[in-house]
């Protein structure tokens, strides 16, 4: 698992091909206060259940509020044998905070 900051991913995005999976792990509430485009929302609870819709194989960049629980999921999912993932270190608040000021904070 690697972390990345926010402007780090942000820089990351504008380059990478194929686009990796933008992970959301918030809770769907928090998801609809801000989330970015494209990602895919599974709450942090439901992750176990859902590794058979995951691919195991494409790089996955993993998002909550504050970096905390993405880095449990990201480790979690390495542990699965997910070898691709990193953490948005900071998560959605230092995405608002370092990278997109228009995005909502809570």
């Amino acid at each position: 698992m690697r972390d990345m900051t926010a402007r780090e991913v942000n820089a990351y995005l504008e380059r990478v091909q194929p686009r990796p999976l933008l992970l959301d792990v918030r809770e769907p509430w928090e998801y609809g206060i801000c989330h970015l485009q494209g990602v895919r929302l599974i709450p942090m609870r439901a992750i176990p259940t859902s590794l058979k819709g995951l691919d195991a194989a494409q790089e996955t960049i993993v998002i909550c509020h504050h970096g905390i629980r993405s880095r449990q999921v990201a480790l979690f999912l390495e542990q699965q044998g997910f070898k691709n993932t990193i953490n948005l270190r900071g998560g959605m608040a230092a995405w608002a905070r370092d990278v997109d000021p228009n995005i909502p904070t809570y």
